[in-house]
């Protein structure tokens, strides 16, 4: 996917919204499981956290089309875990802080040393599914469970998951929390709820919980789009 630019004009940005707020409103909550076309593509583009609303470049890439405009666009890193926040720093998928969610942060390193940082284990899972040609090398979580100011990363075949407890998820209705030390990992679930899962029974209900998760993501994103109307 093509670099949005980092400042949309503010008069493209109100005629974005007033597009924006006509189409919400006309499709109303029914619409929210099919993604919303705009009537001017150009104008619109993509909401990034913290930037608002930006606009299309409408530029080509190199590889657009299906599988090769969604591979991960940094260059090759055989050595992701280093400076991993600085050279990683949002969640292609959602444009969200990863520092602001460390604590369930992933990152994925493919089999070509591409890698894709991530917020959650729900954007993982996308990664995932788009770079269904792309062998996993090495997936890490978060250790939920470490009391350091930024949550390490470790390697998700040794960690357990605390699936539905009442530990609040990222991009996600239904927690997921992976934790290096599973007596940790216990010891949440006895307080929080939920139940122990290794990393391939989290991921699998991840899956699961897309469809939802999805839906009450666009919901949550067109309000904030609405409320932004309003303020305009």
């Amino acid at each position: 996917m093509c670099e949005h630019h980092d400042q949309a004009h503010d008069q493209g940005r109100r005629a974005a919204l007033k597009t924006l707020g006509t189409l919400g409103g006309a499709l109303g909550l029914a619409a929210l499981g099919a993604p919303v076309l705009a009537a001017d593509a150009a104008t619109i583009g993509a909401f990034m956290p913290g930037k608002g609303w930006l606009p299309a470049s409408g530029t080509a890439c190199e590889g657009d089309g299906t599988p090769l405009q969604f591979i991960p666009r940094t260059q090759p890193d055989p050595d992701p875990l280093t400076d991993e926040l600085k050279k990683y720093p949002k969640c292609p998928y959602c444009g969200m802080d990863r520092s602001q969610y460390h604590y369930s942060r992933h990152l994925v390193q493919y089999d070509d040393n591409l890698v894709d940082g991530t917020c959650s284990i729900h954007c993982l899972a996308i990664s995932l599914s788009l770079n269904i040609d792309r062998g996993p090398k090495a997936i890490y979580a978060a250790d939920f469970g470490s009391s350091a100011e930024i949550k390490p990363l470790v390697l998700v075949d040794k960690a357990s998951y605390v699936v539905g407890s009442k530990l609040k998820g990222t991009m996600t209705a239904n927690s997921k929390v992976a934790f290096a030390d599973k007596a940790k990992a216990e010891a949440a679930m006895a307080k929080e709820g939920g139940t122990l899962a290794n990393f391939d029974e989290a991921l699998k209900a991840t899956y699961l919980d897309m469809a939802a998760d999805t839906a009450r993501v666009r919901k949550n994103r067109a309000e904030k789009r609405q409320s932004m109307l309003q303020k305009s």
